[in-house]
Order: structure tokens, then sequence, then C-alpha cells
């Protein structure tokens, strides 16, 4: 009986297993046979602009858009302020595109000489555009010139264009800065206020201005506009101390509005960014003029990336702004950042890298302040911060301008 019994337990055995390996055979044969799931095409520019401040932006700008949230996914872009205006050659010596100076070339840049590509995202001001001098002024019109020219040099080599706005105070017509010139603005700027026609003049020559940013391709070049940042401080004369949350709403409303619909601006995305006063959601929220107003979420954050001790402060900032981007189809960028002199000589990768790589964030790209003789935010040749500057450079979280992505294309 053992043996019959023995015999029975190998014929069951055998046959589960010959069961299981057909069943295998099948199953691979099954696997092989599904076809691959089908591509899910890009959306259309007109779905694409559904979503952005200005429902008429022009194919370029709507493109930027959208390819600036596809490489977001995975990669960081790296920008620099004035990033082809000025630099410095050491600690001694200054170089600038200025009406005073011996020309430089306008392909000249700090991160190019140090790295070999320039920067993918260039920081522009409309401070000397968009100013109360004359206009005819020589240095108004070498100012307005000169940004023109490096704008669309950007372009045409495919880099991204940022403008922030420090603004003079349009009603004492004094510094940008409170402290040097504490005469309350918004309010009078606003539709009704004494200085409202005022406001209105600078706008249009905003709007003026982007109309002549006409790349080689024959296409307006886009434009990601930045005004009133920082406004969680109380350093410029539209900060916290200075309006109401309803006043600084109303004027970031009417300066979308005004040059999107009365103007006819149509190359523009509109950037929003607080400084580093927020440690949540509603805190970030609190002067938010709106989702129908904003493309982009940012941040400007120099004091908690000083060193490694407050990365993670600095990230969770980070990933506040970005898990809003993703819940309301925005874009975020840390749209100012740096270390002045870079004092510690690892600051790029350990500090800068590591706050951007510590959550999984959507983080379009992170611009560095203009580089000066008193004050520099990347090395320039010789520098000790030299070799990690290269470091960061290529990471491949990174991204310089000689791996850019077409952006001004939908795929």
């Amino acid at each position: 009986m053992a043996r019959k019994h023995d015999y029975l337990l190998y014929i069951g055995f055998t046959w589960l297993l010959l069961v299981g390996l057909a069943c295998n055979k099948d199953s691979v044969v099954a696997e092989e046979q599904t076809p691959p799931a089908p591509e899910v095409p890009p959306p259309t520019l007109d779905e694409i602009r559904q979503g952005l401040a200005d429902k008429s932006a022009t194919d370029a700008t709507t493109a930027l858009f959208y390819n600036l949230k596809k490489i977001a996914e995975e990669h960081t872009l790296f920008g620099h302020q004035d990033a082809t205006k000025r630099g410095v050659d050491d600690n001694a010596t200054e170089w600038a595109n200025e009406q005073h100076l011996a020309m430089v070339s306008n392909e000249k840049s700090d991160v190019k000489t140090v790295t070999g590509a320039y920067p993918s995202v260039y920081g522009h001001d409309f401070n000397h555009i968009a100013g109360f001098f004359e206009p005819d002024h020589g240095w108004f019109v070498y100012e307005k010139e000169i940004a023109r020219q490096l704008t669309i040099d950007a372009y045409n080599r495919g880099g991204v264009n940022t403008y922030s706005w420090h603004y003079d105070n349009p009603v004492s017509k004094g510094s940008f800065y409170w402290d040097d010139s504490p005469v309350k603005a918004v309010y009078n700027i606003l539709p009704g206020g004494s200085n409202h026609d005022v406001y209105k003049m600078s706008l249009r020559t905003i709007a003026d201005y982007a109309k002549t940013l006409v790349g080689t391709d024959g296409k307006l070049v886009p434009v990601i506009f930045r005004p009133f940042h920082e406004f969680d401080g109380d350093w410029f004369w539209w900060g916290r101390a200075h309006c109401t949350v309803a006043e600084y709403k109303q004027l970031y409303q009417f300066t979308v509005t005004y040059l999107r619909d009365e103007l006819g601006v149509h190359n523009f995305l509109y950037a929003w960014s607080p400084d580093r006063n927020f440690n949540s959601e509603p805190e970030l929220l609190q002067r938010y003029p709106g989702d129908e107003y904003v493309d982009l979420i940012g941040t400007d954050n120099y004091w908690d990336l000083q060193s490694a001790s407050t990365v993670v402060e600095a990230a969770n900032k980070f990933k506040i702004i970005s898990d809003y981007a993703k819940k309301r189809n925005k874009l975020a960028a840390v749209t100012e950042t740096g270390l002045l002199n870079l004092t510690q000589n690892d600051w790029y990768t350990q500090v800068l890298l590591k706050a951007l790589q510590h959550h999984e964030l959507a983080v379009a790209y992170v611009l560095v302040w203009a580089n000066r003789k008193d004050g520099f935010w990347t090395p320039h040749k010789g520098h000790p911060a030299e070799a990690d500057f290269v470091s960061f450079k290529n990471n491949d979280y990174i991204l310089f301008g000689d791996e850019m992505p077409e952006i001004y294309k939908i795929p």
C-alpha cells in the first residue's frame, strides 16, 4: 500500500506541475500578445490655453507653459539674473553692458565662462524700462535697447526669459525700497486713485516694449512676468505693512487684466512669488490674487539656504509651492535664491541641490541673483566654489542651456 500511495502522490504532483507549466506558458503568451497601451497625444494649444491666465496667449507662450510643466516632472532648469548683462571676472573686476562702460559682447556670461554652457533661464527687470525718466533720456533708451537685445538673444538660443519689476514708487517717484521713500502708493494707483493714470502709463510702457520682442523666427518672445514680488515682507512699497490684503490682490489683478485685455499683451505668463514667510498652504495663499490671474507660483528664499542646517526648512517650503502648483495646474519655481559671494564652497551641491531633491518636487526652475563686484552669486574662474558649481551643472537633475529641449513648440 505504501508503494501505491507513493505512486499516486507522484502522479498527482506530476499532473500539477504540468498544469502549472501550461498555465504559465499561456500567461507568457498572453503577456506577449497584449498590445502596448496607446500613447496619449499631447493636449492641443487651445486645451492648454484654457488653464492660463491669458486665454489668448500666443502659441509659443502656451507651449512654454506646457513644456516647463513636463520638464519639472524630472528636472529643474538653472537660471541667472542679468546672465548676459553683467558679471565679474574676479573678486575685483566687474564687466557690464552699460552705457557708460566699454561695450561687452552680448555673448558673454559668467555661467558660460565657468561651465561652458549658458543658463537655461535669463532674469531681467523692468525697473530701467518702465521707470520715471524722460523718454528720450540717453541712458533710458540704452537700457531698453540692451534689455531687448539680450532677451531676444536668449530666446534665439532656446532659453527662457523672466522679468521682475523693481518698480520705483509711482507716487513719490522715489525708490522702490520703503525705507528710502516711505510713501504709501498701492491705494493711490488702484482704479479711482490719485495716481492711477501714472500706473497705467507704466503698464503701457511695458506693453509697448513687450511687443518689440521678436525673435529671428519672426515670433513674439514669451516672457514670464513677475510683478510685486516678496510682498510678504515690508521692504518694498507694495509690502504687507503698506497695503491691505484686498488692495494687494486688486493691484495684481488689475495689472494682469489691463495688460491682457486693454493693451493686448499675449506673450506673458504671470508669476506670483512671496518671500519665505509661510509654513503652510493657507499662509502661502493669504495674498494670492486667484488662479485665474496666475500661471506660476514661486518663492524667493535666500535666508533658509544660507547653510546646510536649514536645508529641510527650505525644502518644505518648496514642497508647499510645488504641491499647490500640481493641484491647480500651475508652474512652480524658486524665483530667487543664492548665497552672497559663495562663502560656502560646496553650496550648490550640498545646500541648493539637496533642498531641491529632499522632496519629490515639480519645480520648473531655480534662479540665482545677478553678479556684481560688490556681490556675486555664481563663481568666477578661480573661485574656490568653481568645481562645485561644475558638479552641480553636471547633475542629471539640473538642466543648463546646452541640455534644453525645444520649449516653444508642442511635441
